[in-house]
């Protein structure tokens, strides 16, 4: 390994100093502790992502990755990083490949107890109402009128053709629709492979899970949140599908003939400055990819509710939130003493905003942004709320999973089906899924102790613990 200068600036964070011979515009930082330090330092290649960052023009503070840091296009995942309005630029590998990928709770009132009594009922049921693995469609077939609306109108497409109650907009971030989308930027290529996909889970780590709160750690929050000790939930993760990995495709090739890819750090780091029209117009694509994204996971959550009602009339299937974690946001921060309004990446990170801001809906406002953290089929998620401090320190955002700690490949090689199953049934877990094979790369080995990235989330203060929560039933899209 080459001698890598990082310097340990507090419990959990270290920091990699500016190298102007290597072109870095500020520091590098990285958010773990000294167990999840291990882990990335065994990794150069996110090292020498989160410096490439540094290089970008236009770059304010630091290059931030957070506590579930692995190798990612272009950026790392779990990468932060925000960037002037006027000489900044707008980077496809800092937004993600999975435009608008992110996690939604939703909230049933149910007790565990009754839960279980139909659990494999009802998974099945979800099974046959919510496809998943690669390349999977949906059972909703969209003209040009419907998918051009979705685009552009997001989850207020739902509500007007009762996929959606009205009151689930104020659960989502954004109110389900980004503004400024606009369909005619996605290419027909895109919309091609997105259209037969909306109400899907996908391929890869995307999941839903139906999960019990296991303890409370903030009573009268985890209350706003809907949120009560050995009730039901449901977690669900996925993006938009083949619709966002083509968008960020075609940009991707835009940026590369506007620009010479020999000058970049690193060819992934491909960008357009924010004040080109290749910027503008990505901007609206990818606010749009966005929207699709947001509505996959309503239509989900419609046909979830389809499936709870069969054996659980009783139950309100309510949203607690929906939040991205894929995207760039344009958000005012606080730089250098002075408010002043960035363009915010974050690459598999969630935004962490304190009480007060605007951008958190009106029901949560008081108490800061929700914040989902999962870890794998086989272990703890947690629900976090959002924080001041997160603002101080990392532009407002946090970690947004456990981060991998071994690739697909070597998953398969190393581990073994039988082990999984074995694993799975001790742990009381039911699960379904498409493949048994490809089931491997999610296995629980394959990611960081979730417990010790949200203790450091927490204890940093980037985001506070509200819930954790256990898993009975897995639904996974591989």
């Amino acid at each position: 390994m080459t001698k890598i200068n990082i310097k340990k600036i507090s419990e959990f964070m270290y920091e990699i100093p500016i190298e102007k011979k290597e072109g870095m515009n500020v520091p590098g930082l990285i958010i773990a502790s000294e167990e999840l330090m291990k882990g990335i330092m065994e990794d150069e290649e996110v090292i020498e992502q989160v410096k490439n960052v540094a290089k970008l023009p236009g770059i304010i503070g630091k290059s931030i990755a957070m506590q579930d840091a692995h190798r990612g296009y272009g950026f790392c995942i779990g990468g932060v990083a925000a960037f002037d309005l006027d000489k900044g630029i707008i980077s496809p590998g800092g937004v993600g490949y999975d435009i608008g990928c992110g996690v939604r709770l939703l909230s049933t009132g149910l007790s565990k107890q009754n839960f279980l009594k139909k659990r494999e009922q009802v998974l099945s049921e979800i099974n046959k109402k919510v496809p998943s693995g690669l390349g999977k469609g949906g059972t909703i077939k969209l003209s040009d009128k419907e998918l051009n609306e979705i685009l552009e109108k997001g989850v207020k497409w739902a509500v007007e053709n009762n996929y959606a109650f009205k009151e689930d907009l104020g659960r989502i971030e954004d109110n389900g629709c980004i503004e400024g989308a606009d369909a005619s930027k996605i290419s027909m290529r895109a919309k091609a492979r997105g259209r037969s996909q909306i109400g899907t889970l996908g391929s890869g780590n995307h999941f839903l899970d139906i999960q019990y709160v296991e303890e409370i750690y903030d009573k009268k929050i985890a209350e706003v949140f809907g949120l009560k000790k050995d009730e039901i939930v449901i977690m669900i993760h996925t993006g938009s599908r083949g619709l966002g990995h083509q968008t960020a495709s075609d940009y991707i090739r835009v940026m590369e003939k506007k620009q010479d890819i020999n000058k970049l750090p690193d060819r992934e780091l491909i960008y357009a400055p924010l004040k080109s029209q290749e910027a503008e117009d990505y901007k609206k694509a990818m606010a749009a990819a966005a929207n699709f994204a947001f509505v996959n996971r309503q239509i989900i959550t419609n046909n979830v509710r389809q499936a709870f009602s069969k054996d659980f009339p009783q139950a309100k299937v309510d949203v607690v939130y929906d939040i991205a974690h894929n995207i760039a946001k344009f958000e005012k921060h606080s730089v250098n003493g002075k408010e002043k309004e960035v363009c915010v990446h974050r690459k598999g990170a969630t935004r962490s905003f304190g009480p007060g801001r605007k951008e958190i809906p009106l029901k949560y406002r008081k108490y800061g942004t929700p914040i989902f953290i999962p870890g794998s089929m086989g272990t703890a998620s947690y629900v976090l709320v959002g924080t001041k401090k997160a603002e101080e320190i990392s532009f407002g955002s946090t970690a947004h999973g456990s981060g991998r700690v071994l690739s697909r490949k070597k998953a398969k090689e190393i581990l073994s089906i039988e082990n999984l199953n074995k694993n799975m049934k001790e742990k009381n877990i039911v699960l379904k899924a498409e493949s048994s094979r490809g089931t491997l790369e999610e296995a629980p080995e394959v990611y960081k102790d979730v417990d010790e990235v949200v203790r450091v989330s927490h204890e940093i203060g980037i985001g506070k613990k509200i819930a954790k929560l256990i898993p009975l039933a897995v639904l996974i899209g591989n």
